[in-house]
């Protein structure tokens, strides 16, 4: 009777472990997946990217929550613009302007079927506190631009794609949007 007793008590046991291991593995994602991974935002408010600098979204822009890493010295945040995908990176770095655009351009440069295309050209924050370069690229079947800024020791890297014609509604809110960023320094 001892045996028996022994056997059910293992088998009881395995039973709670396979059952305890199928709600890992099965029942977390399915929750993961009915939570939504974006986020309405309050349009006006500056958004805290990381690093000391924020960014005031474009109007009715979504927050990507999977996509959004802010911290003290670094950050990343992805808004959606309808189906543009609109990114804001900001990151340790030395060296100059040139140097952190021409690191940007390898970034894109290096996604498959992607190019740099067109002339860089200057541009500058609403504020003026911040200088930078900005250009294009392609993708198939998608256009994109992108913008780097220095502040302190930090690059702030800008990126945004979609189609032409989505591009072409959006360009002034998302333009205006990179002029927002501000940098307010670390405490």
């Amino acid at each position: 009777m001892g045996m028996w007793r022994r056997l059910l008590r293992n088998g009881l046991g395995s039973g709670v472990i396979v059952l305890v291991l199928g709600l890992l593995a099965f029942g977390l994602p399915a929750l993961d997946r009915s939570l939504d991974s974006t986020q309405a935002l309050p349009d006006g408010v500056p958004y805290a990217v990381g690093g000391g600098v924020t960014v005031i979204p474009p109007p009715g822009a979504l927050l990507d929550v999977t996509k959004t890493r802010p911290s003290d010295d670094r950050g990343t945040v992805l808004f959606l613009v309808g189906p543009i995908r609109y990114a804001v990176v900001v990151q340790p770095f030395e060296g100059g302007l040139p140097d952190a655009a021409d690191k940007l351009r390898r970034k894109i440069a290096a996604n498959r079927g992607y190019q740099v295309v067109g002339r860089e050209a200057s541009i500058a924050t609403a504020d003026g506190q911040l200088l930078g370069l900005a250009g294009g690229y392609s993708a198939p079947g998608r256009g994109g631009r992108y913008a780097v800024f220095l502040a302190g020791e930090r690059s702030i890297e800008v990126t945004v794609s979609g189609t032409d014609p989505e591009l072409s509604a959006a360009r002034q809110a998302i333009d205006a949007s990179t002029r927002s960023i501000t940098f307010r320094g670390t405490e």
